[in-house]
């Protein structure tokens, strides 16, 4: 049973059924004169649909509905499952987030209700009233769509938030991960430092008293050689902590992966590639390829959720420009989320690395723009 609830909750589809059954319930009787003929206005269910999916055809179509039911005497005054028909349409347009398209409707909506009330309105008691009836339903609709889209945006944000909070959070692990692995090198560097400094000290006063005491010789070789096997067991551990990981196992990523990282980050960002880039020194490619990630990064930190971004990478001799940009986008930008400070910096290190320049900042249209070149030519 749960697995059956869970099935039908993902069905959007079905939460649309108390819908046709009030178009139902609002058709003809079946015992009515005609009641076939008049049960053509039925055919708004099949529009709706498919109304998620193509939400401005359906609009048309259902426009298109009304207008033929407003224009016949059989039909006219089946208002009912005319406005609720166009009220769901405006509401999916609306939730949707295509407002001007929807303002198009809405026009439609209301030229469609005068020309019903100047055409058809003489026959009601109150024509004026008859006309503007159904313009609380569609300004219903249309506040009900803008509260579920800016729920939708909100549901959004808060599961991309969860999402860079998660990511940060696991670059900081790594990065202590590798703050403990640096610290505990440091320390087997300092103990193989003293077991060599032993090793050299021994053989220098092994050589010096080879012809006086050949037993203390024997003696400072065995120091020598206990000293070197321990040395070799602290190596092999030293090795084993900076190899230690993913990171440690995984090939360094290149300008390659580009196209995969800009795949990766969720949004519309355009990747523009010139010169040959695979003729590149390694160590330029991996810091090409470390400042794309973390303009991208900053991007999605801090960019509106509709902004458009665009990588550009050229190489010519003996430079190599990287450039990522995005616009400004309409969508008022989400709460910064919380970073380390140090992405900016990072990347003007890597560039100054290679001698190169680093441009960042606004652009125009409120979006924004990292520039950095790098030489090649110091990578020789």
């Amino acid at each position: 049973m749960e697995r059956l609830v869970r099935w039908a909750r993902s069905q959007r589809w079905m939460l649309d059924l108390p819908l046709y059954a009030v178009f139902v319930l609002l058709g003809p009787n079946a015992n009515a004169d005609n009641w076939l003929f008049r049960a053509v206005p039925l055919l708004f269910l099949l529009p709706l649909l498919v109304r998620r999916r193509f939400p401005r055809t359906t609009a048309v179509l259902v426009l298109a509905g009304v207008l033929a039911v407003y224009t016949n005497e059989v039909w006219a005054y089946d208002r009912g499952r005319s406005e609720l028909a166009m009220a769901v349409a405006l509401y999916t347009l609306v939730r949707a987030g295509d407002r001007w398209f929807a303002a198009g409707v809405a026009t439609g909506v209301i030229a469609l209700d005068l020309g019903w009330s100047l055409s058809w309105g003489a026959a009601t008691q109150d024509a004026v009233i008859a006309g503007i009836v159904g313009l609380p339903l569609q300004l219903a609709a249309w506040a009900l769509g803008e509260f579920f889209h800016a729920k939708d945006q909100l549901a959004e944000q808060e599961q991309l938030r969860a999402e860079l909070v998660e990511s940060e959070q696991r670059a900081q692990d790594r990065a202590a991960v590798a703050e403990e692995r640096a610290r505990i090198a440091r320390e087997l560097h300092d103990v193989l430092a003293h077991s060599m400094s032993v090793i050299v000290l021994n053989a220098e006063g092994a050589k010096l008293a080879r012809h006086q005491d050949p037993g203390a010789v024997d003696r400072t070789l065995d120091t020598i050689g206990r000293t070197g096997r321990t040395a070799l067991t602290e190596l092999r551990r030293l090795l084993e902590v900076m190899h230690a990981g993913e990171p440690g196992r995984d090939p360094q990523p290149t300008l390659d992966r580009l196209r995969g990282l800009v795949e990766q980050a969720g949004r519309e960002v355009a990747l523009e590639v010139d010169g040959d880039i695979a003729e590149l020194p390694a160590g330029v490619a991996l810091q090409a390829y470390r400042i794309v990630q973390e303009a991208l990064t900053n991007m999605l930190k801090h960019a509106p959720s509709d902004a458009v971004g665009r990588v550009r990478v050229a190489f010519a001799r003996p430079e190599l420009s990287v450039e990522v940009t995005n616009t400004g986008g309409r969508v008022p930008a989400a709460a910064g989320l919380p970073g380390s400070g140090r992405g900016l910096t990072g990347m003007a290190q890597r560039v100054e690395l290679y001698h190169g320049r680093l441009e960042t900042g606004p652009l125009d249209d409120g979006g924004y723009r990292v520039r950095a070149t790098l030489r090649t030519d110091d990578a020789a």
